[in-house]
């Protein structure tokens, strides 16, 4: 019997939580490496936090600091402009702790694939509230809830980049909630590893993942939980393509 799908190149069993995100989008990225025919020259950039299980996979990898991906990303790219270089992070590495690597890197337009898992907290390290925590949302740090009046509102990272730096190349949500919108995901993260290999510049794709974990909730209502609260707060959608500049 022929086989009508394989494993990409790489990919490996993962070592994520059950129901989470992460080991989707990381076989979607996979996917579209190897169809890019770049599956034997690429590099991801970790962060730190859930990210930092990808090294359960085949490849590439280089472990940056706790939110300095982008800066690492940066210098990989720069060193090896031959290669697809991909940093890999989390709402809490890029958006909090790592803010100012993330601003920079699309200030300065570096030709870079930039893929940003929003599951609403800091996932590795037990639940603590991101600046992407939903209103009234518990974690171990907002145990009453998060109260936008002393915590500030959620951070909208893409849309932030997009109304700031007019000169990059892409800027895009998705989501892993539904075969829907993984398809949807999917053409999303190709175009931002397109753009590298055409030097347009910087490309972000943010991707709205299920954490079953630390929202205790089973996957199936974590993932129902991203339909009904983070889609109205977090709309999908390109927000800066190519064909703006």
């Amino acid at each position: 019997m022929a086989a009508i799908k394989t494993l990409p190149t790489g990919a490996n069993k993962h070592t994520f939580c059950p129901g989470c995100g992460h080991g989707i989008v990381n076989r979607l990225i996979r996917e579209c490496i190897e169809e890019l025919g770049y599956q034997d020259n690429y590099c991801f950039a970790l962060a730190v936090g859930c990210s930092c299980n990808l090294h359960s996979q085949k490849g590439d990898f280089f472990q940056a600091a706790h939110g300095r991906a982008g800066a690492a990303a940066t210098g990989i790219k720069r060193t090896r402009p031959d290669m697809l270089v991909i940093a890999y992070q989390g709402d809490g590495d890029a958006g909090v702790i790592g803010l100012a690597e993330t601003l920079n890197a699309a200030y300065r337009n570096e030709n870079l694939s930039v893929i940003i898992i929003n599951n609403t907290n800091f996932g590795m390290t037990g639940g603590q509230m991101s600046w992407t925590t939903m209103p009234g949302e518990v974690t171990t740090t907002s145990t009453a809830g998060r109260n936008c009046d002393y915590n500030g509102y959620p951070q909208h990272l893409p849309e932030m980049i997009a109304n700031s730096f007019s000169h990059i190349a892409y800027s895009a949500r998705g989501s892993v909630a539904d075969v829907k919108h993984i398809m949807e995901t999917k053409k999303m993260i190709k175009k931002a590893l397109q753009n590298q290999i055409d030097k347009a510049g910087y490309s972000i794709v943010e991707v709205l993942s299920p954490c079953p974990t630390n929202w205790h909730l089973d996957p199936l209502k974590s993932c129902d939980r991203i339909e009904n609260e983070l889609y109205p707060e977090y709309p999908l959608g390109e927000f800066k393509t190519r064909e703006d500049k």
